[in-house]
């Protein structure tokens, strides 16, 4: 059981890289002369990692404080929970930064990724 949750972790977090990578590379900038750190394959495990951290502690607080605002807005307003955990992954990013219009279409991105995942992933309890 241990394993498969071990597992489910680690493929999460490779999927949340290949989110971060795509997202990144579209919309976010890095200062001149930084191309090698484009390419870092390392550059995007960390956002991942990052991303997962993020979202398992932090995003459950805000949430938690946003409800209100949540309520009033019916829902729309997890949009804008997401996007803060997006854009405070890319604040802890070295040398990345990010507009907010970006984080907005990156927490959207990443959904649609997470979403098509766990239609092909089954649960793990």
């Amino acid at each position: 059981m241990v394993r498969r949750q071990f597992l489910s972790f680690i493929l999460r977090w490779l999927v949340s890289s290949v989110a971060m990578y795509i997202c990144i590379n579209f919309f976010a900038t890095f200062p001149e002369g930084s191309e090698s750190l484009r390419t870092s394959f390392w550059l995007y495990l960390a956002a991942g990692l990052i991303f997962s951290v993020v979202n398992t502690v932090i995003k459950p607080v805000v949430t938690i404080f946003a409800l209100p605002f949540i309520f009033i807005t019916m829902g729309l307003a997890t949009i804008l929970v997401n996007a803060a955990m997006v854009g405070l992954t890319i604040w802890l990013m070295p040398d990345v930064s990010m507009s907010f219009w970006g984080a907005i279409e990156s927490c959207l991105l990443i959904s649609l990724i997470n979403y098509l995942v766990n239609l092909a992933m089954p649960d793990v309890k």
